[in-house]
């Protein structure tokens, strides 16, 4: 295998663990926020901030990710 196709593969594992990161950060926090709501409801407004935060943050560790693939397959 050459270098670039070692990067090509490299790519696609950082951008699938990526995604399969912020799926599974994202689905945590919308879990915690359904909890929350459905155990005391005066609270959905404040949850909810937290939650989009939270969401957030979590996808752009995606992002960084397909940064990392961007520039391992050399489009970067």
């Amino acid at each position: 295998m050459a270098v670039t196709e070692l990067g090509q593969l490299g790519g696609g594992i950082a951008i699938g663990c990526g995604a399969i990161g912020a799926g599974l950060g994202i689905g945590f926090a919308t879990k915690g926020l359904m909890d929350a709501m459905s155990r005391q409801p005066e609270v959905a407004g404040k949850a909810l901030g937290f939650f989009l935060l939270g969401a957030a943050l979590s996808e752009a560790c995606a992002i960084y990710a397909f940064i990392v693939a961007l520039k391992l397959i050399g489009m970067m």
